[in-house]
């Protein structure tokens, strides 16, 4: 970047330059492009980074501001991960409320606090780079929102519970890539990029582009800042490469893990496949050996009680014949003998006919 057009980067203005009260209107207007409003701030509050310290490069920024309203405006600048930072902003919201309200006053000196974070940090999962959250009561049944009522000024008004309740932006510098058309996008190129339009008419950046420009600082100032800058620079690589040490790390045990859970899982499968499968064959190879089996038993049985039951039927049927040969023999020498054919019939129970061809 041309030295002449090399503005000083947001999170080191914050700490050190937009303090001083002629340097206001810069802070301002970055919260007047969010909050849709023109804001007048008045003072700067204390706050536990606004002192310097040794160790700035780790040292997250925020300042404390309070607007013509009352309205307390915390804007902070993060450039490591946290791993609570939703619950550590949610508690520094509710530590301003009650910091800036006495034992005894009334409920109606409790203001309004805007939160507004603005990370150099990959920031859980989403598309956007700004995320903004409001409170808003809405009817379980009816979808409308519920308005209230108020005394300011000595006037009953209605309000809504988002101009009472605490107000978030979220900005995830990273994930800014667009084109700057617009105010936002304009103020997110220069917190990203360091780079202001010199025709610019952003709230802020016109006059950033008059006091945030890097040659306008003493040496020493510069030498500070550029040390800054390295600071920020080794920060982020150190992270960097944590985190790819931590990527291969974790892909090498997945990986371990992934076939050791894979052999457990398909050795499971292939005994419940085989346990199937062997059932299956079993009862088909169990069908035809029953099969041949029972064809071969069932023959063998089969000639032994037909041999069985011929013998009998043979020895029955024998000894009927016989029986009646006896009895055609007797007839024959009755006949022979000139007894009366009613006797012949009546002894040997043939009919009339049949002892006439004897």
């Amino acid at each position: 970047m041309n030295e002449d057009n090399k503005f000083i980067r947001f999170d080191w203005a914050a700490k050190r330059m937009l303090r001083n009260k002629a340097n206001f209107s810069v802070l301002e207007g970055l919260v007047q492009v969010l909050i849709g409003e023109p804001i007048k701030i008045v003072e700067i509050l204390e706050s536990e980074s606004n002192q310097d310290r040794d160790d700035d490069k780790f040292n997250r920024v925020d300042i404390k501001a309070k607007n013509s309203k009352g309205e307390i405006i915390l804007v902070e600048i993060q450039q490591t991960r946290e791993l609570y930072y939703l619950q550590r902003i949610l508690y520094g919201v509710a530590k301003t409320v009650t910091e800036h309200i006495h034992l005894g006053q009334k409920y109606d000196q409790v203001k309004k606090v805007y939160s507004i974070s603005i990370l150099y940090f990959d920031l859980g999962r989403g598309a956007d780079y700004i995320y903004h959250g409001q409170t808003k009561l809405i009817g379980v049944h009816t979808g409308d929102q519920l308005q209230i009522n108020t005394k300011e000024a000595g006037l009953i008004k209605m309000v809504s519970p988002e101009d009472i309740f605490p107000e978030y932006f979220i900005i995830r510098v990273n994930e800014f890539n667009a084109v700057a058309k617009t105010p936002l996008e304009e103020w997110m190129s220069y917190l990203k990029d360091g780079y202001i339009n010199k025709d610019t008419t952003t709230p802020g950046l016109k006059e950033a582009r008059e006091r945030l420009l890097y040659l306008k600082m003493s040496d020493e100032e510069r030498r500070a800042y550029d040390r800054h800058l390295d600071n920020v620079m080794v920060q982020n690589d150190v992270l960097d490469t944590a985190k790819d040490e931590g990527r291969a790390e974790g892909l090498a045990e997945g990986r371990a893990e992934g076939r050791a859970e894979g052999r457990a899982e398909g050795l499971a499968e292939g005994r419940a496949e085989g346990l199937v499968e062997g059932r299956a064959k079993g009862r088909a190879e169990g069908r035809a050996e029953g099969r041949a089996e029972g064809r071969a038993e069932g023959r063998a049985e089969g000639r032994a009680e037909g041999r069985a039951e011929g013998r009998a039927e043979g020895l029955a049927e024998g000894r009927a014949e016989g029986a009646a040969d006896a009895m055609r023999d007797n007839a024959r020498r009755m006949k022979a003998d000139n007894m009366p054919l009613e006797m012949i019939t009546k002894y040997t129970g043939l009919t009339a006919d049949e002892i006439e061809t004897l």
